[in-house]
């Protein structure tokens, strides 16, 4: 946005500093003359004894002096304060550097200002570290673009291979070809929802409102349990109401992830999964646990990355996407909650979603 040139903070701060000792030069010369020169008598008395100067010899002699010292204490304000201000802008001109080579694209630059505690010190600290922040950020948002495309094109290289067989084989039956790229295409569909779930939690960008999270965790139970009777097993879900506001899509979608993932990470048969919800003070915790195999702690911190299946779990007939539990992260997260992955000592993993709970007022 285009701006009128104007003056700059530092010379504003030189000729603030000059006017403010101006202003005090000027008030000592009138307390001067206020207490002392106007009891001098205008004019003396002739052939008085001992007479001394009056008033007009004194400002005569006083006047030149003192505007010399004035324009003296002129000069030396606008000297002494330009480098004054300038010295004490020293470091907003560094922030304002380092600001400009974040807008070009560079974050690894740090002002990593020195010196005590102070205003600019805090102002640059915490330029750093959003600077840090945003490099994270965007290195993760690197990473992730290139996951997304590798995990995108690999549908899509399977399609047109599909076609070119097709092509060269016209005697081939086209019901499995059809079979084949309906199960392709589900799965690219499902890859590209996950993604829009990913991006819309990410950002943010939904509408808040009173969720009962045990309600919204029995609908997701209801909604898989015949895919958990078809695996034979065995679903209990139990717990207190749970107000907690936010998104009730994305949370039922963050259940659903969850349920969906004990499910089919889970043992061949007679597993067990348990949901319960919990009410705390100023939270409201939901529990999801499986039974399976054991988890090394290497992996368990490895599967709320995106395009992490999780090498050390469970065998499993599934082929899912990657993204259950980094949309998980993402809508806790958005949520202003905190996700724990721990390993059961049994086998399994325990996942537990925190979020801020709805403030009741008490009732009479």
């Amino acid at each position: 946005m285009g701006r009128e040139p104007g003056m700059s903070v530092r010379l504003k701060l030189t000729l603030s500093y000059a006017a403010v000792i101006m202003l005090a030069g000027g008030g000592l010369l009138a307390v001067v003359w206020v207490f002392l020169l106007r009891y001098v008598p205008t004019r003396l008395a002739p052939r008085a004894p001992m007479s001394g100067p009056d008033r007009a010899a004194l400002l005569d002699a006083f006047a030149p002096k003192a505007t010399l010292m004035l324009a003296l204490l002129l000069i030396t304000s606008l000297v002494g304060g330009w480098i004054l201000a300038g010295s004490m802008l020293a470091p907003l001109t560094r922030i304002t550097n380092a600001a400009r080579l974040a807008t070009s694209g560079s974050l690894s630059h740090r002002i990593q200002l020195e010196g005590r505690q102070d205003e600019f010190r805090e102002l640059a600290d915490a330029f750093d570290t959003m600077l840090e922040r945003l490099e994270a950020h965007d290195a993760e948002q690197q990473r992730f673009a290139a996951n997304a495309s590798h995990e995108l094109r690999t549908p899509l290289a399977i399609t047109q291979t599909l076609l070119d067989v097709a092509r060269k084989d016209p005697n081939r039956d086209p019901a499995e070809l059809v079979d084949r790229l309906d199960f392709v295409n589900s799965r690219a569909i499902d890859l590209t929802e996950a993604l829009l779930t990913l991006s819309r939690a990410n950002q943010r960008t939904f509408t808040r409102g009173d969720v009962d999270l045990s309600l919204v965790a029995e609908e997701a139970v209801e909604t898989l349990l015949p895919l958990a009777e078809k695996r034979g097993l065995t679903v209990e879900i139990s717990g207190d109401v749970a107000p907690t506001v936010g998104s009730r899509t994305l949370l039922l979608q963050l259940t659903t992830n969850l349920v969906h993932n004990a499910i089919v990470h889970n043992l061949p048969s007679d597993g067990a999964v348990w949901i319960t919800t919990t009410v705390h003070p100023r939270t409201v915790v939901l529990t999801v646990e499986n039974t399976g195999e054991n988890l090394p702690a290497p992996v368990v911190s490895t599967l709320i990355e995106p395009f992490q299946r999780g090498g050390g779990r469970v065998r499993t007939d599934h082929a899912g996407v990657g993204l259950g539990l980094a949309i998980v992260n993402s809508i806790t997260q958005a949520h202003d909650g905190i996700l724990i992955l721990a390993a059961r000592p049994s086998g399994g993993l325990r996942v537990t979603v925190q979020l801020p709970a709805v403030r009741r007022p008490a009732s009479s």
